[in-house]
């Protein structure tokens, strides 16, 4: 019960906080618009859909288990130093 009033007052600490901000919503929109933009560019750009243009569709489970096995058996037959 005391764990609930602790989070109760958390709550309404920072609701209170909030509410009564005037730049800070302004600076958090920005700094939410912002993280939109960014995570957007990074999942459009930086991060292309590797399985869509290597596997078949239907089998992206089996190219990626077949490629973990030849990478693991590569990895075994290399040379130790």
């Amino acid at each position: 019960m005391k764990a609930l009033h602790v989070l109760h007052t958390i709550y309404r600490f920072y609701f209170d906080g909030f509410k009564s901000m005037t730049i800070g919503k302004k600076l958090w929109t920005v700094i939410l618009i912002k993280l939109i933009i960014i995570f957007v560019f990074i999942r459009l750009f930086l991060m292309p859909n590797f399985l869509q243009t290597h596997a078949d569709k239907g089998h992206e489970a089996d190219y990626v288990a077949n490629d973990v096995i030849q990478r693991s058996i590569h990895a075994t037959r290399s040379p130790s130093p």
